[in-house]
């Protein structure tokens, strides 16, 4: 296994006959995450560091990775130190970097680098990504089913998606639990919910978000992060698949994106959510400049359940909507 501090073109890492593991997501879905926050703590991380990144340190350490696939542009800045400390430690640290200007060439390159280092030719490349193509389908198929014809909750939406960005570590289990559960959830009868949200940012580092929506009669039906680990931009060349990944780069692919989704997902508002001590809570000046929709703009620091601080928050905002309405 090698793991990943974010989504990379995972289809490098497959056709090498490695196994991707999103670091993100083993944290997340840890036994006590928190726990591993507080080792990261104790090996010397400091408070005002992101909860994430002291995830991802605990993480590889405790699950003993040999090798990490580092994303020290486009992503985290704290992933260069973060690299550095865990190569202290005797991990193999192989950097990826998504180019700020989103030239061609200059994520050709890094592409090219990465094949290389993990030893895979760009014929095993294409071939990876046209097998990884055909579970993208479904999960296609399955945001179609939350926002068209309203058969997939919020949360469920969120978790296939978010897992996209390494398939669960094994495609082929992944597509199959894909399939299956889509193959239910088209058996179901349609939500009908009063409000229809959208989702910012990186997913939750809290519990309990998509269900509270749930119970307040509105469903999140944009995951707009989580849906693009999943590049649901179908391109025929890797290169360019990676150039549609709107995250790593500038505002504008994202804000396209956003504004895309309010018209055809029919959205009343949007939840944009920031993690705390992060440069990315810096852009929620220019989504609020730039977006016709209301926004409501929550703060997460630690894993844990969701605070009554919040929790009223995000009450008051759907009331608000359906005032509206």
């Amino acid at each position: 296994m090698i793991g990943i501090t974010a989504t990379i073109p995972v289809e490098i890492i497959t056709a090498s006959g490695r196994k991707a593991v999103d670091l993100n997501n083993l944290f997340i879905t840890a036994p006590d995450p928190e726990d591993l926050v507080e080792r990261a703590e104790r090996d010397g991380f400091a408070h005002n560091v992101c909860a994430w990144i002291k995830g991802i340190y605990a993480i590889t350490l405790q699950m003993e990775f040999k090798q990490i696939i580092a994303v020290t542009g486009g992503d985290c800045s704290n992933t260069i130190a973060l690299s550095e400390v865990l190569a202290a430690k005797g991990v193999e640290v192989l950097p990826f970097a998504f180019p700020l200007d989103r030239s061609r060439e200059g994520l050709e390159v890094q592409m090219d680098r990465l094949r290389k280092a993990l030893g895979a030719s760009w014929e095993a490349v294409r071939r990876a990504k046209a097998r990884l193509d055909g579970i993208r389908m479904s999960l296609r198929r399955l945001d179609e089913l939350t926002y068209v014809e309203n058969r997939v909750s919020g949360l469920e939406n969120h978790q296939f998606l978010v897992s996209s960005s390494d398939f669960g570590g094994d495609p082929e289990s992944f597509q199959k639990d894909l399939d299956k559960f889509i193959s239910k959830a088209e058996k179901r009868p349609p939500f009908r919910e009063v409000i229809r949200l959208g989702y910012l940012g990186v997913p939750p580092i809290f519990s309990g978000f998509y269900e509270l929506i749930e119970a307040l009669d509105a469903r999140v039906v944009y995951n707009e992060v989580q849906r693009q680990f999943s590049m649901p931009d179908r391109k025929a060349d890797i290169v360019d698949q990676y150039l549609s990944y709107t995250y790593p780069y500038a505002v504008e692919g994202r804000l396209w994106d956003i504004r895309k989704a309010i018209h055809e997902r029919n959205l009343d508002g949007l939840i944009h959510y920031t993690q705390t001590f992060c440069y990315r809570q810096i852009y929620d000046i220019l989504l609020r400049e730039n977006l016709p929709v209301p926004i409501l703009t929550l703060e997460g620091d630690r894993p844990g359940p969701l605070d009554s601080r919040t929790s009223l928050r995000i009450e008051t905002f759907i009331q608000m909507l359906k005032d509206q309405k």
